[in-house]
C-alpha cells in the first residue's frame, strides 16, 4: 500500500473550501436574480437547471480521462476542476 501525499491531500481540501465559497456566492447571487421575478429570473432559472444536468452528465467522462488507474487524490483534483470552470464562469457573469 503506498503513502498518502498529506501535501496533495492539503491542496485539495483548501481548493475545495475556495470552491465551496464562490459556489455559495454564485447560489445567493442567482437567488436574489431569481427572486427580482421577470424574464430574467426566468433565464436565469433554465440556465441553471441546464448547466446543472450537463455539468452532471459530463463528470464521469472527465473523470476517465485520466484512466482507470488513477488515485482518490487525482480523481477528486480532477472532480474540482470539473466544477471549478463553470462557478468561477457564473461568479464572473453574475458579479457585474
Amino acid at each position: 500500500m503506498t503513502k498518502p501525499d498529506h501535501a496533495a491531500w492539503s491542496s485539495l481540501a483548501m481548493e475545495s473550501w475556495s470552491l465551496s465559497y464562490e459556489a455559495a456566492s454564485v447560489m445567493w447571487m442567482r437567488s436574489l436574480r431569481i427572486m427580482a421575478g421577470g424574464k430574467l429570473a426566468e433565464r436565469e432559472a433554465e440556465r441553471m437547471m441546464r448547466e446543472k444536468f450537463v455539468a452532471n452528465l459530463m463528470l464521469w467522462p472527465a473523470l476517465m480521462l485520466g484512466g482507470v488507474a488513477q488515485s482518490p487524490a487525482q480523481l477528486s483534483a480532477r472532480a474540482l476542476r470539473h466544477y471549478s470552470g463553470p462557478v468561477r464562469a457564473n461568479h464572473r457573469r453574475l458579479s457585474r
